[in-house]
């Protein structure tokens, strides 16, 4: 093992989603030297159904991001409310209805925007993590391990910023144990693209199939193919990880016969590519930093996919970190500080939030079952349906989700 001397200003950014090529962008931006270090051989590609909201935008375009991203949302899509037997009826609520003004794309799509951005002159390591990490009130020691050739090397940073997801190796090494911090909502979701179009749905519109504590929604996007979120309830999360996700989720929505629709999405789900089968989980901590390492992105703050913000809020910490960190050259625990005091009120709005729509994309039971498709009827009722919008507009997270952090 050898240690190689620290350079001014160097970040250490652990992960290459998009919270990490964000924070990277960003930093590199005021005139830091940010390393990329990535557990995977390559760069991810291909994705699941995102939303991007105003309050994300702002950012993604000073980022310049936003330059290679649009919404997605084909032109007169259309919404179906959908069942076993076949039967079809639009004007179904779709994640458009929900408060705030998103961007619907895919995951894929904001990776390689963001890396798009991310200057060439921005080291990346693939198949590198993070084995130890010791700090002092000047810098920070970290054991980079290369997983491919088993070496090691110890380099000095005067930042560590933990961008490495819910399960993060950087807060498992700095703040504790997973089990710490992760808050499981006790449902799974599963997110893929489908390989061709349904039978019975355009590619061009989207549906949803509900059932009680089990929920198919099927989205549409202009220029490719519809991508699919099936979400269920489970007593033991644990349990779900030692099936493969196909028998799991099979299990979970049967026994009785598919239909047409969920048995074609359940077919495809065998040779799915990219495919996201995890519980939803938020991550809950009092402080977000500690010393000279932070985090950000789902490794801190995971709202829950029911939030819908988890990309925006990524993208939004990212900038105003790097915003922080110029405004106090000589002083990264005060910036740290600072960035959290400006985040934390609206990581608590979303985090509270994502528990409330939990409701909107898998009802638990026959009353919220009734009271969403009393909100279905609302959307073809014009009386009913400018009440829906009253909500939304007096809604505190969906006014948020379009707020610019650098400008409250």
């Amino acid at each position: 093992m050898k240690t190689q001397k620290s350079r001014e200003h160097r970040a250490l950014v652990v992960g290459l989603g998009i919270s990490g090529i964000a924070t990277a962008v960003r930093l590199r931006q005021i005139g830091w030297t940010p390393v990329v270090i990535e557990r995977s051989p390559a760069r991810r590609t291909g994705g699941y159904f995102v939303a991007l909201f105003g309050g994300g935008r702002a950012p993604a375009q000073r980022l310049g991001i936003l330059d290679n991203l649009n919404d997605r949302s084909p032109a007169g899509s259309v919404q179906y409310d959908l069942d076993r037997e076949g039967n079809r009826r639009s004007g179904s609520l779709s994640y458009g209805d929900l408060p705030g003004s998103p961007w619907m794309t895919v995951r894929g799509d904001v990776e390689e925007a963001a890396f798009e951005a991310l200057p060439d002159d921005v080291e990346i390591r693939y198949s590198t993590v993070p084995t130890h990490i010791a700090q002092d009130a000047d810098g920070v020691d970290v054991t980079l391990t290369n997983t491919a050739d088993d070496t090691s090397v110890t380099e000095r940073f005067d930042l560590v910023v933990g961008a490495d997801g819910l399960r993060s190796t950087v807060r498992s090494l700095v703040f504790g144990p997973h089990e710490n911090y992760l808050h499981r909502l006790n449902y799974m979701a599963v997110a893929y693209e489908l390989p061709g179009p349904l039978s019975e749905l355009h590619p061009d519109d989207g549906g949803t199939l509900m059932e009680a504590n089990r929920s198919l929604w099927v989205f549409p996007f202009s220029g490719g193919p519809q991508t699919v979120l099936l979400n269920y309830h489970t007593d033991d999360v644990d349990a779900e990880f030692k099936e493969p996700p196909a028998q799991r989720v099979r299990t979970a929505f049967g026994p009785e016969p598919t239909g047409r629709v969920l048995g074609e999405v359940l077919d495809a789900l065998d040779t799915a590519e990219n495919l996201l089968f995890d519980s939803v989980e938020q991550t809950r901590m009092d402080t977000w930093h500690h010393g000279r390492v932070v985090l950000v992105g789902d490794s801190a703050w995971c709202v829950s996919l029911y939030a819908g913000m988890g990309v925006s809020m990524g993208i939004t910490g990212a900038d105003l970190l790097g915003t922080v960190l110029d405004r106090n050259p000589t002083d990264v625990h005060r910036a740290l500080a600072e960035w959290e005091q400006a985040l934390r009120p609206h990581v608590d709005v979303f985090q509270q939030n994502g528990i409330q729509q939990r409701t909107f994309f898998v009802p638990a039971n026959n009353k919220e079952l009734a009271l969403r498709k009393a909100m279905n009827l609302g959307t073809r009722i014009p009386g009913a349906s400018h009440l829906l919008k009253q909500i939304q507009t007096n809604d505190k997270a969906g006014r948020l989700k379009d707020r610019d952090l650098a400008l409250a």
